[in-house]
């Protein structure tokens, strides 16, 4: 004899509900008669109270140790802390309301470590260009963009009663598309686009800028304007190496114009903040693409919208910049 299917209240609630006796719901489901009681009383008993377990307390020498531990150990899991510190019993409940008075869960900051050679050649940086003119300041930058975005998901509010969007997976992530931009004043110059595949060494970062930059913007401006603008790149090899050095020099991009760059200063070149404000711009709500032109479009559409207001106030940042490394002593400022 086969063994009978598991006993579910929907049926036997409906037949309550009706007005049918336990004998009757009994005889309409084919069951024994004390398993269909059995079944309501249980029912109606409900569930069990959950017994709240007792707390472990910690002292307050114990609570120093744990906020000395929280400061040396960042990112470092709550079960991890409270182990250095050789507290034992203490329930991750727990554990992570006393952390919650002291610290914030907190993702790794994604900016290059700063030693002491860096700090110093930042603040000989700032000193050198505090009194220079920003306006004529061409700011260039590489920035790559991915079909998912920064990290291929996002957050966002969802109603009631609707299932979030299932993000499109990728066997093989999908590539992305390298962008080339620059600022001055309140003008954007670009983007340009580097050909898909391509690798950015020396001579193929000169010819792209000689096929982009040079023939699209730089040729048509003024003498006297050529003559006074500052060149800023990155310190990048392809950048700075002296086959670049060499080709930007025949351009007469050479002695001063060319501005000399701290190391690992991101937070210092106001074009970061325009690829952030692209990037919030084309990734919106969770955005995915399904081809590298497409994506490429939408930097081309997002970079439209940004109007020379806003590039002019990212540009005339500089000055407060400056100051804010000086103050820090070399040390990363707020962009």
């Amino acid at each position: 004899m086969g063994q009978k299917k598991d006993l579910t209240g929907s049926k036997i609630v409906r037949y309550l509900a009706e007005g049918c006796s336990s004998l009757k719901i009994a005889k309409l489901l084919k069951r024994d008669h004390r398993t269909i009681k059995r079944f309501i009383q249980n029912s109606q008993q409900g569930r069990k109270k959950r017994v709240e377990k007792p707390r472990r307390k910690i002292t307050a020498h114990e609570l120093r140790k744990v906020k000395r531990a929280a400061a040396k150990m960042p990112l470092a899991t709550s079960l991890a802390i409270f182990q250095s510190c050789n507290i034992t019993g203490v329930p991750k409940s727990t554990r992570c309301a006393i952390l919650r008075d002291m610290a914030k869960v907190r993702k790794a900051e994604r900016r290059p470590p700063l030693n002491k050679t860096h700090k110093l050649k930042r603040q000989d940086w700032a000193k050198k260009y505090l009194k220079t003119d920003f306006s004529k300041v061409l700011w260039t930058d590489e920035m790559r963009v991915s079909l998912d975005g920064p990290d291929g998901w996002a957050r966002g509010w969802i109603g009631k009663g609707q299932r979030a969007p299932v993000p499109l997976r990728r066997q093989q992530g999908g590539g992305g598309v390298l962008v080339w931009a620059g600022i001055i004043k309140d003008e954007l110059v670009g983007p340009f686009r580097v050909e898909d595949g391509v690798t950015l060494n020396s001579q193929s970062y000169c010819q792209f800028l000689e096929d982009t930059f040079f023939k699209q913007w730089y040729r048509k401006k003024s003498a006297s304007f050529t003559k006074n603008m500052i060149f800023m790149q990155d310190n990048a090899p392809s950048h700075t190496s002296k086959y670049s050095t060499a080709w930007l020099a025949r351009k007469g991009i050479k002695e001063e114009k060319p501005m000399t760059w701290p190391p690992c200063s991101p937070d210092l070149n106001p074009i970061e903040n325009l690829w952030s404000i692209i990037k919030c711009e084309i990734y919106k709500e969770g955005k995915q693409y399904t081809s590298l032109n497409s994506v490429w479009e939408a930097v081309v559409a997002a970079a439209r919208n940004v109007d020379g207001e806003q590039i002019k106030t990212l540009t005339e940042s500089m000055d407060g910049r400056l100051l804010s490394v000086l103050a820090k002593k070399g040390g990363y400022i707020s962009r």
